[in-house]
């Protein structure tokens, strides 16, 4: 391998790959005898590598349904017994996903269902065409999903409703108005499982992108004082907070301007090579005779393809700096090609941001 190179990591469509295809196989043989394990294969691969894993999914639902011996309801109790020995959570999505692809006309057992395989993987992704169909009732059998006693059945009562869920289609009149899904989020405000609780702050910060005093208005008036709910308001107002947004940032307890010096912030090394870091860091000292919250973010300000720049905002410290107290911060921030962000030679340059107000700047040139 030459110097500076790594292995790429596999793609994550190979979640489905033969080996997981042989895999399903023989398990589903396991509990039904007659199941066609060739045959299941030799259609589950067709096109394997020119497909998404979003379509290498589908394609094996599908199959399922072509290779399993009876109807829909049938069938879903084979699946059932196939569901807790699949090897990998996120490879078990197949099976709610035959119940979006076959199961819309039998509404109750088939949310039934998605309820059951939810445990084992999500269902996130196979609750939203029974939402496009039902939207009312769908949401109340979600809302008694709210209270189950199992904490993925819980997240899959927020998570399956987000109006702007990734790898999904948006919920159109969920963006338009939430005020439907409150009662869920409501009744999850507190609930003892991070899991649950990072989904719930997920689908109110996609509220905020359309209705942001919306979800600052719910947020006000729920009871202060719980740490699980402020866990919560901190992380689904982290993209409100990114831009500033004073009702976001008094929401923290940071809606004054910072009285504070900045007595250094720096990008080093002056040229970062594609590939290592730049190191990112901050002194400050109160000049406030009070004690004051702090929300401190740094940006970057990527160079584009057209030579013009991108800000991005990062979230860096949230603290309480007492009167005449210092303050010192630094973080590393790795710059290399993502699958998600190409970057490009050229200057780019940083601002320290603290309660929503740029206060200092520097910059750093990204070399090749």
């Amino acid at each position: 391998m030459v110097e500076g190179e790594t292995d790429s990591p596999p793609l994550l469509k190979e979640i489905f790959n033969r080996e997981r295809l042989a895999h399903f196989a023989r398990e589903t043989r396991a509990v039904y005898e007659g199941f066609d394990e060739t045959r299941f294969i030799e259609l589950a691969s067709d096109n394997l590598a020119d497909l998404s894993i979003m379509q290498r999914l589908r394609q094996i639902a599908q199959s399922f349904h072509v290779v399993l011996p009876g109807g829909y309801l049938e069938n879903l109790e084979i699946l059932k017994a196939l569901a807790p020995r699949i090897n990998h959570g996120f490879a078990s999505i197949t099976l709610p996903e035959y119940v979006a692809l076959h199961g819309l006309q039998h509404p109750e057992i088939s949310l039934d269902a998605l309820r059951f395989f939810t445990r084992f993987g999500s269902s996130e992704f196979a609750v939203r065409p029974f939402l496009q169909q039902d939207m009312a009732g769908t949401l109340a059998v979600m809302q008694r999903w709210a209270t189950d006693e199992n904490e993925h059945v819980r997240r899959l009562a927020s998570e399956g409703c987000r109006p702007r869920l990734p790898w999904s289609f948006q919920l159109k009149d969920l963006i338009a108005n939430p005020d439907p899904v409150w009662p869920i989020l409501d009744t999850l405000r507190a609930d003892p499982s991070l899991y649950v609780r990072k989904s719930v702050a997920n689908h109110l910060n996609d509220i905020t992108k359309d209705h942001p005093d919306w979800v600052l208005d719910k947020m006000a008036a729920w009871p202060s004082g719980n740490p699980q709910t402020l866990w919560i308001i901190r992380q689904a107002l982290r993209t409100l907070v990114k831009k500033g947004n004073p009702r976001a940032l008094a929401q923290l307890g940071a809606g004054q301007a910072a009285e504070i010096d900045i007595v250094r912030f720096t990008a080093t090394p002056e040229k970062v090579r594609l590939g290592s870091a730049v190191e990112i860091a901050a002194d400050i000292v109160s000049s406030s005779t009070q004690e004051q919250r702090l929300v401190v973010d740094y940006v970057v300000h990527y160079v584009k393809k057209s030579g013009g720049t991108s800000a991005k905002v990062f979230k860096w410290k949230e603290l309480t700096l007492k009167p005449d107290a210092p303050m010192s911060l630094s973080i590393r921030r790795a710059m290399r090609d993502f699958t998600t962000r190409t970057h490009y030679a050229g200057t780019h340059r940083v601002d320290l941001m603290v309660n929503g107000a740029v206060l200092a700047k520097a910059q750093f040139e990204l070399v090749f």
